[in-house]
């Protein structure tokens, strides 16, 4: 299924509120199918210098209610911390506001519908998708295919047990508590990522969340396993496996990890603690920010 099953645990974590919560709240009572906690525990790093530390922790957006990951290493370093740092701003005001931020930049102009882009053939799958999420076939035609498929990719997930309320960086707010929060990107970043992309790329975005809609909780049950594990290489080679658009990888991870390095790099230069989240899938594998992080000849640490 290709990147799409990827995008809850490494990508976009803005994905989870792009969906019709209508939909999620469908949902089937779910077994606890991920995996539990390990004695090792989800991986940390950190990059330090004479008075500033940054610890690296990669999250899952969205997790079922049963995975316990928070230990006593992860709490260590987050409440010694000065402030707390994500992706995009999570707060709750922010958080409404990508709401309309997405039913914003991702409509359609007036007088387009959603199933006109697509062939009979596409067309056909696609209702066949909505049907199995229980939404009738027009429920998407005022949005671009590129919102359509965050929301296939991520409502078949919460309606088999996943729950981003659960979500690592929700936790990991809420036990921050009154910390200065911080983000690397905003949220019109994020968005604009897909909304760049052209059209013919949009529908192929929406078909691979249509065709392996049936696959996504396998996949990222698996991916979970990892995590859960500290099993940073095998993460990565999960994360890598259907990877093949080099463009597609260059956007979501590479550049962003680039960017993120860079600004790890410059924040050494300000004393204090940050405690840093992003998806776990950018801190895994070839051209992870840790390895944008060694080209400027800074050390990464694994804590555990």
């Amino acid at each position: 299924m290709k990147h799409l099953a990827k995008l809850a645990l490494a990508a976009a974590p803005f994905a989870l509120f792009a969906g019709n919560p209508a939909l999620a709240d469908n949902h089937v009572a779910a077994e606890a199918t991920a995996a539990t906690a390990t004695e090792k525990g989800p991986a940390l790093w950190k990059v330090a210098d004479e008075d500033t530390t940054i610890y690296l922790f990669g999250t899952v957006h969205v997790l079922p209610k049963e995975v316990e990951w928070y230990d006593a290493t992860i709490a260590d370093a987050l409440q010694g911390s000065d402030m707390i740092v994500t992706e995009i701003p999570m707060d709750k005001q922010s958080e409404a506001q990508m709401q309309g931020l997405a039913m914003k930049v991702g409509m359609l102009p007036q007088g387009t519908t959603l199933r006109s882009m697509l062939t009979p053939e596409q067309t056909a799958a696609y209702e066949a998708a909505l049907a199995k999420i229980g939404a009738p076939p027009a429920a998407f035609d005022p949005i671009k295919p590129w919102l359509a498929g965050l929301t296939l990719s991520v409502v078949p997930l919460m309606q088999q047990g996943y729950d981003p309320n659960s979500g690592v960086e929700k936790v990991l707010l809420a036990k921050a508590g009154d910390k200065p929060q911080g983000a690397l990107e905003t949220a019109e970043f994020q968005f604009g990522i897909f909304d760049k992309m052209p059209v013919e790329g949009q529908v192929a975005f929406l078909m691979e969340a249509v065709d392996g809609m049936d696959e996504v909780k396998t996949m990222l049950d698996r991916m979970v396993a990892e995590w859960v594990a500290g099993d940073a290489e095998d993460l990565a080679e999960v994360m890598n496996e259907g990877m093949d658009d080099p463009a597609v990888a260059e956007a979501l991870l590479y550049q962003r990890n680039a960017n993120w390095a860079e600004w790890i790099d410059e924040r050494l230069d300000q004393p204090g603690t940050v405690f840093v989240a992003v998806g776990a899938g950018h801190l895994a594998g070839a051209k992870s920010v840790q390895d944008y992080l060694a080209q400027k000849g800074i050390t990464v640490t694994r804590v555990k």
